[in-house]
């Protein structure tokens, strides 16, 4: 009945994650480090976003494991599951205009965002690859200041490589760590370890 709970808890969690993701990228306000740095190298090599993703995400996960994060089924799940999900949802998606609009957006989208990743997370099934390389830094660097080192470097690699930024990368790199620190202790009952 804990694994039905734990795996039930990754698959709502990372559809969490993929419809906040969405709606960060209908805002149009910046997207979230990794997928900056995965669009910059797209734009830099004329390779589809797609297998990018799923190099980089190789990448960042085999990095973790050397310094001891273990992947594990969370892994893959949340690699290929919230992609699906930000597709599905982008597909259905009404369109955003004007500003106040796009702000309410990036509002929800960084929410959900929050409770995607402190839940999935807090199943301990494994963690994808932006977290697992943020993890795999914990310690001697707190996951909080970890995470947005990894959005933060991914913003600043994918920005010089041509791809977009802007206000909603900022509060990601700079508050998404922290708000998903804070989650997680605040709602012990997420914790499925």
């Amino acid at each position: 009945m804990a694994d039905a709970l734990r795996y039930a808890q990754l698959v709502v969690a990372c559809t969490v994650l993929g419809t906040g993701i969405a709606f960060l990228l209908e805002a149009a306000l910046g997207s979230d480090g990794y997928s900056s740095l995965v669009n910059g190298l797209a734009i830099a090599t004329a390779a589809p976003f797609w297998v990018l993703n799923i190099i980089v995400g190789a990448g960042f996960i085999a990095m973790a494991w050397l310094r001891g994060t273990r992947p594990g089924p969370g892994t893959v799940v949340q690699w290929f599951l919230v992609g699906f999900v930000i597709s599905a949802v982008l597909a259905l998606a009404p369109p955003v205009e004007g500003v106040p609009a796009r702000i309410g957006y990036l509002a929800l989208a960084f929410g959900l965002i929050t409770l995607g990743v402190a839940g999935y997370l807090a199943s301990d099934t494994g963690a994808g690859p932006a977290e697992a390389a943020a993890l795999a830094w914990d310690p001697p660097i707190p996951f909080r200041w970890s995470y947005s080192l990894v959005q933060g470097g991914g913003a600043v690699v994918g920005w010089l490589l041509g791809a977009a930024i802007g206000p909603g990368t900022v509060i990601i790199v700079l508050l998404l760590g922290p708000a998903v620190d804070l989650l997680r202790r605040s709602l012990p009952a997420l914790e499925r370890r």
